[in-house]
């Protein structure tokens, strides 16, 4: 199988590319090589290129950002996925585009399933809908792949801030009032390819099991790391508040699809909890060596200013959300 991956350069691609290269005929492409603004160039690249599968692993995920470059976002974000989903039905292929729980608007009490209505209160999240629409509009055979929060050995994520934070300062602090489900590239990585062996298409929500609000994920990282002396203090993540919510408590945590919470084959039968990937994870690269900046889709508002720091936020890229 012919598989090309656009986003290769981010968290989630990076390791779409690693896991699937021994086995298939694999071409990534980074940022480096695509300009998802340029939809023209982005068409004649591609269209002289053979492949089978599809995958967009590509967005604009600063949230912060996309609301003052609203027309950015939806060229990248809606309008890009739109001209891949022409072009894989041009060439009989399939595509799999890699979505956010930021379409919906975060008030339900319960885990979002596929026929719950998207409700997106960000430019990002309104951005990223319409990338959906586009893409299951164009063919019957397409999936849209949703995740959250999602981690891995590949590229800084959350929690390598968080480790940096906390051998650089005396506080770290967290926003307590959103809730999701961490989930990691490797695990997404094996449930992607079961949903493309069965042909699934549609909408699917691939997420690993639990959930945490950004507090609870950085007190649980912060712990692991003072068990295993990668600290050498343990430290209490402070709460914090979004002011833009006041005192709503913002759900975005997704209910896994029946595929992986009731597999019907191997290659699809461990849906492991949050906190067991993010071990494994540690396996495969420290939290004790991630030594990252911040990464861009994490909005400054995370985190208050807590003394000096080494941290500064690079310039905005395209990759994976």
């Amino acid at each position: 199988m012919r598989i090309v991956i656009v986003g290769a350069g981010g968290r989630l691609g990076a390791a779409l590319a690693r896991v699937y290269a021994p086995e298939f005929e694999v071409r990534g492409y980074t940022h480096a090589d695509i300009d998802l603004t340029s939809l023209d160039r982005l068409r004649e690249l591609l269209r002289a290129v053979k492949f089978d599968l599809l995958i967009n692993s590509a967005a604009l995920t600063n949230v912060d950002y996309c609301e003052v470059h609203r027309d950015e976002a939806f060229i990248i974000n809606a309008e890009a996925p739109r001209i891949l989903a022409e072009l894989c039905d041009e060439k009989n292929a399939k595509l799999i585009h890699i979505s956010t729980d930021y379409v919906f608007d975060g008030k339900r009490r319960q885990p979002y399933r596929e026929e719950d209505e998207a409700i997106p209160i960000s430019v990002y999240g309104e951005s990223k809908r319409e990338g959906e629409i586009h893409v299951l509009r164009a063919s019957g055979q397409h999936l849209v792949a949703r995740a959250s929060w999602v981690f891995g050995p590949d590229r800084a994520s959350f929690i390598d801030q968080v480790i940096q934070r906390a051998r650089e300062t005396s506080a770290v602090a967290a926003v307590a009032d959103k809730f999701s489900t961490p989930t990691y590239t490797l695990d997404l990585a094996r449930w992607l390819r079961a949903a493309w062996e069965k042909d699934l298409s549609g909408l699917l929500h691939l997420v690993n099991r639990g959930q945490c609000s950004w507090q609870q994920y950085a007190q649980y990282a912060i712990d692991y790391c003072h068990q295993q002396q990668l600290l050498p203090r343990r430290m209490s993540v402070d709460e914090l508040f979004d002011d833009t919510t006041r005192t709503l408590t913002v759900s975005f945590i997704l209910a896994p699809s029946d595929f992986i919470r009731f597999p019907m084959s191997s290659a699809s039968s461990s849906r492991p909890s949050w906190t067991i990937s993010l071990l494994q994870r540690e396996s495969k690269s420290s939290l004790s060596s991630s030594m990252y900046a911040i990464p861009p889709d994490m909005p400054a508002a995370k985190f208050r200013p807590v003394g000096p720091s080494t941290i500064t936020r690079p310039p905005v890229i395209y990759s994976q959300p």
